[in-house]
């Protein structure tokens, strides 16, 4: 019985240790010094301008009062690929990044687009228009926009996958949600977000679980980032995600010991 009592003792401690705090399940806490607000006064989101990056894709559409004259540079979808999802008629009728920073348009050529942002690629574009193929007093508008945000979640999260949204302002919080939401025993204070550079990958780590967060430089997600959420060591241990749950898995033990000690005694 001596045995048995430390036993006891011992799944009591990993009871303890295992439940997952509710601390840790909740999104945007606020520090002890905090405001009342539900959002600090001084909370500011941050969100630079995106660079285009190698393998992006772009839409251009090219606007003229005769849109006849325009018309090569617009593609048009053909019948093979009439039926195809949104984002698979971006991927034919859209312009790639190639691994030069480059983009090709029917007629114009070449253009430098690596680490340029959209605003400053309509602007080299309408240019190019106005000096090789219409007069200075054409009413010209270029529209240039990303093919779809473009993002991959991998880890403990609800449906990891990649998936495109057709939105220009995506924060993590909104990619993680349309990725089926982070389970309580995903870790929420260390959710990695690996984004692509002209230089190579870096890993940046962000606590879901603090309103600061919103200052973040990468609280807003760029396309091709991958969004990686860790298990909570409670996962690997395996003894219960919730107090409930940890208490009825001891309380099964629990009475699986007690009844082998009865048998036992009884032999």
């Amino acid at each position: 019985m001596k045995h048995f009592g430390l036993f006891i003792i011992l799944l009591l401690s990993i009871f303890v240790t295992s439940c997952i705090p509710h601390k840790n399940t909740l999104y945007f806490q606020e520090n002890a010094n905090g405001t009342n607000d539900t959002i600090p006064n001084d909370l500011s989101e941050i969100q630079k301008p995106y660079r285009v990056q190698v393998d992006d894709q772009l839409n251009i559409r090219i606007r003229v009062l005769d849109q006849d004259n325009v018309q090569i540079f617009n593609p048009i979808s053909d019948s093979g690929t009439l039926n195809a999802s949104s984002a698979e008629r971006a991927y034919f009728d859209g312009f790639t990044v190639d691994l030069h920073g480059n983009i090709r348009i029917p007629t114009l050529g070449q253009f430098k687009v690596l680490g340029h942002t959209v605003v400053e690629i309509e602007k080299f574009i309408e240019k190019r228009l106005l000096d090789e193929q219409f007069k200075k007093t054409a009413n010209i508008f270029v529209i240039v926009k990303l093919a779809g945000l473009r993002y991959t979640t991998t880890g403990e999260i609800g449906s990891p996958g990649t998936i495109v949204l057709f939105e220009e302002r995506v924060n993590i919080i909104e990619a993680i949600a349309n990725a089926g939401e982070i389970p309580v025993t995903g870790n929420k204070k260390d959710v990695m977000l690996i984004r692509q550079y002209p230089t190579g990958q870096r890993i940046h780590h962000l606590d879901l679980t603090n309103v600061e967060v919103m200052k973040s430089p990468y609280y807003y997600i760029q396309p091709n980032d991958i969004i990686y959420v860790p298990p909570l060591r409670q996962k690997a241990i395996g003894t219960g995600e919730t107090v409930v749950s940890s208490l009825a898995t001891i309380a099964t033990v629990v009475s699986l010991i007690t009844s082998g000690i009865l048998i036992f005694s009884r032999l």
